[in-house]
């Protein structure tokens, strides 16, 4: 690769990280100059995979095609993307965008370290695979508004969002050159957990936009214990069995962003960066969360829950403030999770599937 494709295929990857992901985009600046690349290349390629599990431009064969030809080629011996760029040739979207443009995403993280490159491939191939798995579902009439149980909702949030807190702790090991293997390992055991606690909050932010497309993550399990199904959660006449619904997820979701707590504090504090990049994700979800509970139209079809972009900012800002220090982190996030923050903590799910 030449310098000046070099610097090309930086300021794409730099470029679209905004397109793709406002969120993430603000956190990743928070971290140490040699870690920022490589977590941007490893969010692209997650969302490249997460693409192809979400379109409904492409039939089912094809999109598990896709998500195991993606896999493949993030071993160091793969290098064509013709296919991933056919699949989105006319892209209608920042995401198939992205997809289309794939190549060179893949070619950056080709000129990541041996290192940064093994802590990135096993994690984002374990989420094509579960993604696949969830996606050849449709082809026998089941899909993911279709979930059964709590644990398939969580194998689920696994796939996409536990394997993330994984290849996260994987190059902050890189990063670190940890040698107190004792702290990484109680990083490894709480990783899932955050994942899961981002991703159960996005699900419940989300349920009344995903209602109206037709889509629901509400396990069945959780509907037929309250007398109900997951299509009648957006409706007022069962609005108080709906919401206990809700709680049960919410309660869960509460308990893992406790481990995600713990994860952030558990960092090593020389380098408040890294501190700051997680916290920030964890405090966002706090307040989403907190808002989801107390909003009355949670689930209503055309309702999504968001906090502020002022919200956004202040949460930056008081981070760095609050990142050297384990009792500022726990204080602040006891400030912005309120007084009806459950003490309840549910375990973290396995750490592989």
């Amino acid at each position: 690769m030449t310098t000046v494709q070099a610097v090309a295929g930086r300021e794409f990857c730099a470029s679209m990280l905004p397109k793709v992901s406002r969120t993430f985009a603000v956190c990743i600046r928070l971290l140490p100059a040699d870690l920022e690349h490589p977590v941007l290349v490893a969010y692209l390629l997650c969302r490249i995979a997460d693409t192809f599990e979400d379109t409904t431009r492409l039939p089912v064969d094809q999109r598990v095609h896709l998500l195991d030809h993606f896999s493949r080629a993030l071993d160091d011996d793969a290098s064509q993307a013709d296919e991933l760029r056919q699949a989105f040739a006319e892209p209608q979207s920042d995401e198939e965008l992205l997809v289309r443009e794939a190549g060179v995403v893949l070619q950056e993280y080709r000129t990541l370290a041996v290192a940064q490159r093994a802590a990135i491939r096993p994690w984002v191939q374990e989420m094509c695979r579960g993604m696949a798995e969830f996606v050849q579902r449709e082809r026998v009439g089941h899909t993911l508004a279709a979930l059964s149980t709590v644990d398939e909702l969580e194998r689920y949030c696994y796939y996409v969002a536990g394997t993330v807190g994984h290849l996260l702790t994987a190059l902050f090991k890189v990063h670190y050159r940890l040698g107190d293997e004792d702290r990484f390992v109680h990083l490894k055991s709480l990783a899932t957990s955050f994942g899961l606690g981002l991703q159960l909050t996005n699900i419940i932010k989300d349920v009344g936009d995903d209602q109206r497309r037709g889509w629901s993550f509400v396990p069945s399990q959780l509907c037929e214990r309250a007398g109900i199904r997951p299509e009648d959660l957006h409706d007022d006449r069962v609005g108080a069995q709906a919401r206990t619904v809700m709680q049960v997820l919410i309660d869960k979701a509460k308990g893992h962003l406790r481990d995600a707590l713990e994860y952030s504090t558990t960092l090593p504090r020389r380098d408040s960066g890294v501190r700051q990049f997680c916290l920030t994700s964890l405090y966002f979800a706090v307040q989403t969360l907190r808002l989801a509970e107390q909003d009355a139209r949670l689930l209503h079809p055309h309702h999504k829950v968001k906090i502020t972009r002022d919200d956004v900012f202040r949460t930056v800002r008081m981070t760095r403030v609050v990142a050297p220090s384990n009792l500022l982190i726990r204080w602040y996030f006891r400030m912005l999770a309120g007084p009806r923050w459950d003490a309840t903590s549910p375990r973290p799910a396995p750490t592989s599937v």
